[in-house]
This record gives C-alpha cells, structure tokens and sequence, in this order.
C-alpha cells in the first residue's frame, strides 16, 4: 500500500486582508471578532498537538491595495511559514473596478510572499449572492475574480481555497444578518476548507456551531435602513468602515492546541 505523505508542519501563520480575514460577523460578547483565521490557528495547533505562532494584519473595509501597501511588507517582515491572503471583495463591490487587474495584483501578491520562501495560501471570500442585494451583480464580479486569480497561480505549489465556489456556503444559515458577512458558522465552515487544503482535519463540532445571527427570513425596510444605508453613505463620502482601525493581532502570539 502507497504511504500518504504527511502535511508540513506549519509553527506559524500570519493572515492578511479585510473584513473577511477579520472575522466580521463573528462576533463575541466582549464586541471582538474571531472568524476564520482564528479557528485555523487553533485548529493547526491541535492537529499538530504544539502551539502554533499567529498573527492577524487584517483590517475591515480595505480594498486590496489598502492590504498590499498596509499588510503584505508587514506580514513578510514577521517571517511565519505560512501567509494567507484574501482580498479584492470590497473592490468588486464598487460601481467602477478592472477585476482582471484585481486578479493580477492577488497572484502578483502570491507569488511575491513564495519568493520570499514563505508559503502562500490565497482563498476567495464565501459567494453572498444568494441573500444580499445586487446578488447577480455580485455573482458575475465574483465568478471573474475568481477565474482571474486561479489562471495565474497554476504555477504556485500552494493551495487556492475556493470559498466562491463551495455551493454549501451560499445557504443563508451561514451568513449574518447584513448579509455581507459570514456568521459563526460559516467562518468555521471556512477555517474547514482551509485546513482541508493543508491537509489538517477540523476539530469535533466546529461546523455545528450557530451564529448569534443569520440571513435567513425576509430583506425589510428596516435591514436596508441599518446596513444598505449606512453603507451606501460611506461609499458617497471616501469613508470606510475601516478608518482608524489598527491591525486585529498585529504581532505573532503563541496558539495552545485545544482540550
């Protein structure tokens, strides 16, 4: 029988990009986010039963070259094994974007954390087409990114994590109730695909977990008063949900593996 090569062990990882990466929509009683970069980390640590070392360089409401200049040198300089990236969602979501210079910049992005001999993992955002208005604008954008991004990563020996593509993630029981972002649940549904693609299982239950929230009933006035809304204001005005914000975990810390 042909042995199974066994997963690199990864001692550390720095993850960077915007909302997503943040952990928006996953929110504890404290007012802080977790998401799925937070559950990758624990989940490494216990898979490979030693501590792993975490960072996390994302800021909400950035586009992707708000992440480059602000989080790619940065996450570099920490020097982990592993750097994953996400970005171009808040771009594709403006009435004017070149996705297919998104895409360039995402693979450029790739390939410059490699050339620096730190493992890339590059994933897509979860497809929120299906709860949240402008849904087939959005699915269009999305699908091009997407496609713009894995033609030129072919030659990278590193995993893509297609959360765009995973039909599973688009259910509403996933998503919070702006209809923008993930809940509990589907961030930890993410962090499954990504230590799938590290060859890691998830730990017991993860996927059980249920949002304090979710975009499942009806878009009335009163979600578009509280989130379309405000969200259409910032975009008339140059602001970000973003401004003033530091980095979520901005220098490396020590993840114990879980029970």
């Amino acid at each position: 029988m042909e042995e199974t090569e066994a997963a690199p062990q990864i001692r550390s990882f720095v993850a960077i990009g915007d909302s997503f990466t943040e952990g928006v929509g996953d929110e504890l009683p404290d007012g802080s986010v977790r998401g799925w970069a937070d559950f990758v980390a624990a989940g490494l640590a216990t898979a490979q039963r030693a501590p792993v070392r975490y960072a996390n360089l994302a800021i909400r409401g950035r586009k992707l070259a708000g992440i480059l200049h602000e989080q790619l040198d940065a996450a570099i300089a920490l020097a982990p094994d592993t750097i994953s990236i996400n970005g171009g969602g808040n771009d594709i979501l403006r009435p004017r974007v070149s996705i297919d210079h998104v895409g360039a910049r995402l693979a450029d992005a790739a390939h410059r954390i490699a050339a620096a001999g730190i493992r890339p993992i590059l994933l897509s955002g979860g497809n929120p087409s299906e709860v949240m208005p402008i849904g087939a604008v959005m699915q269009r954008r999305g699908d091009a990114l997407a496609r713009a991004v894995e033609s030129r990563i072919a030659d990278l020996d590193a995993p893509y994590v297609d959360n765009w593509g995973d039909v599973e993630l688009r259910s509403p029981r996933f998503w919070s109730v702006d209809r923008l972002h993930l809940n509990a649940a589907g961030h930890a549904h993410v962090a499954s695909n990504v230590l799938r693609a590290l060859g890691q299982p998830a730990p017991q239950g993860w996927r059980d977990l249920t949002g304090a929230t979710s975009a499942q009933g009806r878009r009335d006035l009163a979600y578009y008063r509280q989130y379309v809304l405000p969200w259409l204001g910032r975009r008339f005005t140059g602001r970000s949900s973003g401004d003033g914000r530091d980095p979520k975990l901005p220098q490396l810390v020590e993840v114990q593996p879980l029970g």
